[in-house]
């Protein structure tokens, strides 16, 4: 498998994240509309216990959202998003053993969760919204920065790209300067591809193919493609049927050298994982 030149143990919170193995994040959407699970989870009680499922099937961390980020998908006010997420990060903090990782690019939230528990955030706008750049360093807490072009409503309005790879290499090195330049050390900083954000299906496979590439950035990856749309356009399938083809995902990422995996279907990632391992780690 790919492996990448930097430091195995990440601080989150008060916990750490050993990077020298791939970790299983788990997907809370406390949103009324996400593409996948929108509207299932966004009662407190059903969100505890989703996420205390996920714990107890093998995820390290849970990824609590609470604006849509679909293409298409409109804005949340700020204190709507707080009225969401907040409460989960709360009770996750208090009830279970996991690192909160917070799905957000809103500087109130990303304030508010680090201060309830939270240990990482995971902003697919790669803290370009005002404020939120300020707001990161200000927790101390690692930062997941993804590469999307404009924003969910208008991001897929014909998405070009002369060297994909390159432009988005390039994209997440800038935005790993602009963290370090406001005190996000590069050593706090996870990335993330952006499959599905800005892409077609066609940059959305090539992408993946060489993915490897973007550990010249010298930082983990973390790869979200769980039941998206480059799976459905591949395999003809539905949502709800998008199971198999997200693990083959998964296991391709793996070996890659992917550290993360954000998904929905937790137990079943989590055997992938271990199976994986388990052979990787025979004599």
């Amino acid at each position: 498998m790919s492996s990448a030149l930097y430091p195995t143990r990440l601080p989150c919170g008060n916990r750490v994240l050993d990077l020298s193995r791939t970790h299983v994040m788990g997907i809370l959407n406390i949103t009324p509309d996400s593409f996948s699970d929108g509207g299932r989870f966004n009662q407190r009680e059903l969100g505890l216990q989703h996420a205390r499922a996920m714990v107890e099937a093998g995820a390290t961390l849970i990824d609590v959202g609470g604006e849509s980020t679909r293409p298409g998908a409109p804005p949340v006010g700020v204190q709507e998003e707080l009225d969401r997420v907040l409460p989960a990060v709360e009770a996750i903090s208090r009830e279970l053993d996991v690192i909160i990782s917070v799905d957000t690019s809103t500087p109130e939230v990303i304030t508010e969760s680090a201060r309830l528990g939270a240990g990482l955030i995971n902003d697919v706008r790669s803290l370009r919204r005002d404020g939120a750049l300020a707001a990161a360093a200000a927790t101390g807490l690692p930062v997941c920065l993804m590469h999307m072009r404009g924003e969910p409503g208008n991001m897929q309005r014909d998405p070009h790209y002369d060297d994909l790879v390159g432009e988005v290499s390039a994209f997440l090195r800038e935005r790993m300067q602009a963290c370090e330049a406001v005190g996000i050390p590069a050593e706090r900083i996870l990335l993330d591809p952006g499959f599905g954000f800005a892409k077609t299906h066609a940059h959305n496979l090539s992408l993946f193919k060489h993915m490897a590439e973007l550990f010249a950035l010298g930082r983990p990856l973390l790869v979200g493609v769980s039941r998206k749309s480059m799976v459905g356009l591949a395999l003809g399938k539905p949502v709800n049927e998008r199971l198999y083809g997200s693990l083959g995902l998964a296991a391709l990422a793996m070996h890659k050298g992917a550290r993360i995996l954000r998904v929905h279907d937790v137990p079943e990632t989590v055997d992938l994982v271990r199976m994986i391992e388990a052979v990787e780690s025979a004599e």
